[in-house]
């Protein structure tokens, strides 16, 4: 009987709610553990839910656990209501994660991060997430994973209307501009970001690697 788990974060979001979807349909896993604010109301005989103060995390220890650690978390600025609320979440709420689960056994990590990812970068967006990359991939697991799609595609639960209005224009030019070297700026769909963090789990990968968005859409879609 197989008895390995997961661990999600971030499961009521774009990529992790297709991805949930996923994991409880795969074989691979006995159980499904999902980290969330509040319950996602829904019930599986392989799903078990952690509802966590993710403020609180290190007094929550004993619940991060799981063998391979998906986590989708990531929100605006406008969204969380500041740079310091939203390096909260992508950055912090992140870091904590793998360094605990870690501790607790997780042998692999896969993010999800952006496109331009850059600690130098000057766009405050981008250098939280390349400062999220930089510090998951000090965390010891046998793997991270870390994937940086374009634009995610897919119905979001919040609108966010500077986003469909990216999305309207990323799609009428992909056909015509993003080819060859520009591929990496193709938009993804969630679903699809989705399946490449779960076959890449089947991948015999050890250390650091990260994913452009090109390569997400490969992975994805085989």
């Amino acid at each position: 009987m197989n008895t390995r788990s997961a661990l999600v974060v971030g499961a009521s979001g774009l990529v992790g709610g297709h991805l949930l979807a996923l994991l409880l349909a795969d074989d691979t896993y006995s159980r499904v553990i999902v980290l969330t604010r509040k319950s996602l109301g829904f019930e599986h005989p392989k799903l078990l839910e952690r509802v966590v103060n993710f403020d609180q995390l290190e007094q929550q220890q004993n619940l991060i656990k799981g063998e391979d650690v998906f986590c989708c978390l990531g929100t605006t600025i406008k969204a969380a209501g500041s740079q310091e609320a939203f390096r909260k979440v992508d950055f912090t709420y992140v870091v904590q994660t793998a360094a605990i689960s870690q501790k607790n056994g997780a042998r692999q990590f896969l993010v999800i991060s952006s496109l331009g990812a850059d600690i130098h970068s000057r766009i405050f967006y981008n250098r939280v997430k390349g400062e999220m990359e930089e510090a998951v991939a000090k965390v010891p697991f046998d793997a991270v994973r870390i994937f940086r799609p374009s634009l995610l595609l897919g119905e979001r639960r919040e609108s966010r209307p500077a986003e469909a209005l990216g999305t309207f224009f990323v799609k009428a030019l992909s056909v015509l501009l993003f080819i060859g070297g520009m591929r990496r700026y193709r938009a993804v769909h969630a679903q699809t970001a989705a399946k490449a963090m779960l076959r890449a789990t089947k991948q015999q990968v050890k250390g650091v690697e990260i994913l452009e968005s090109e390569e997400i859409q490969s992975l994805g879609l085989l």
